[in-house]
């Protein structure tokens, strides 16, 4: 009997609960409905856009009277304009840019909407003066927005995120006589030593995180420490890579080089610990045409002397900004990293950069 009254109390309690409750519940689910399908949009038009070159594709989303708005449309100019030389410097022509994404976070307050969202995007190529199959590599980036809107319309207000690639174009630097590549040679893994290169691969391929292409659900290894909101993951997902023992190439922790230490998450100490505890060895240190050019002591360049498993950095204005994984060559025989802050997976090694980045080419030791 006690359970029917309680019921029926309930019951009646729902009842009565305001209408206009609902309403809210409904229009709040209404308004991150229709917010999705703006974005995703947006997101389809602006990788498209890599491709087609017509700003008039993107220029529709953005408030052109407020000033926020308008860098966001330029940023988004001066990206396409970075990727297109890049591709156009290296015998490249972009044939597709596909994203997916996720909102993260949705807050709505009248006609102004807060979004974070993640997009994973599969950016595809081929090669001018070569036939071979199309090439793809991986990005994944995390977006803060702010949208207005305007005339019953969603319009970008602002936005950031990491990894615009909206470097000077004018800076990047000429392909060498020599297409950059790797050794035949040094594709072939020798697991002998005490650095498995295969698992360090590996590794690299299943924790790349956000990029297209990534294993493990696009997530890192929850066993190690996020470094992204302070200040980024690159030299800690390159550690893990280098030193995690069930999965990666297993050099041995040390008391200065294990997680969470100086010299496993900060990109100078980590150089420094590479090259001097003998882990590491330099192959070679320059700009881009000083690691791809021939030379009596590289024929093929420097660059072709680093191995799958093997780590480069990169260094601006004096100082060591990033470091990525060695995974590979394409089927040109490109080389390709694999990094995180921001999550690339099988990315050629100098997209993002230009000719005044110094390229720090290190051999793991076997």
């Amino acid at each position: 009997m006690f359970r029917l009254v309680l019921l029926f109390g309930m019951t009646l309690l729902v009842g009565l609960m305001p209408l206009n409750a609902y309403e809210a519940f409904a229009q709040e689910d209404y308004d991150k409905r229709e917010v999705d399908s703006f974005l995703t949009q947006l997101f389809v038009d602006r990788n498209a856009f890599l491709v087609n070159r017509l700003p008039e594709s993107i220029n529709k989303y953005y408030i052109h009277t407020e000033k926020v708005s308008r860098y966001a449309y330029q940023m988004e100019l001066r990206r396409e304009k970075y990727i297109n030389t890049w591709a156009d410097k290296r015998g490249i022509r972009l044939i597709g840019a596909e994203p997916t994404i996720r909102i993260t976070r949705f807050e709505k307050n009248g006609d102004v909407a807060h979004v974070s969202l993640i997009q994973m995007a599969k950016i595809s190529y081929d090669y001018n003066t070569v036939y071979l199959p199309p090439q793809s590599f991986g990005v994944g980036t995390r977006h803060a927005l702010t949208l207005k809107k305007i005339d019953g319309n969603w319009m970008v207000l602002k936005e950031w995120y990491l990894d615009p690639l909206e470097e000077n174009s004018e800076l990047i630097a000429d392909s060498p006589v020599g297409f950059p590549h790797l050794s035949p040679d040094n594709e072939t893994s020798q697991n002998k030593g005490r650095y498995n290169r295969e698992r360090a691969v590996a590794y690299a391929n299943k924790y790349a995180g956000l990029a297209w292409g990534a294993g493990n659900n696009n997530r890192y290894n929850s066993k190690y420490k996020d470094y992204t909101p302070l200040g980024g993951d690159c030299t800690n997902f390159v550690s893990q890579v280098l030193g995690d023992e069930e999965e990666g190439g297993g050099l041995q922790k040390t008391r200065n080089w294990r997680s969470g230490s100086k010299a496993w998450v900060q990109t100078d100490a980590f150089e420094h610990f590479l090259l001097y505890s003998g882990y590491g060895r330099l192959i070679a240190k320059g700009t881009f045409t000083e690691v791809t050019e021939s030379s009596d002591k590289h024929p093929h360049g420097a660059i072709s002397s680093l191995k799958p498993g093997d780590v480069i950095g990169y260094t601006l204005d004096g100082d060591t900004d990033h470091f990525s994984v060695v995974v590979g060559q394409d089927a040109n025989g490109y080389p390709l990293v694999n990094s995180h802050t921001a999550d690339r997976y099988r990315v050629p090694f100098d997209l993002g950069w230009d000719k005044t980045t110094k390229y720090i080419l290190i051999h793991i030791n076997d």
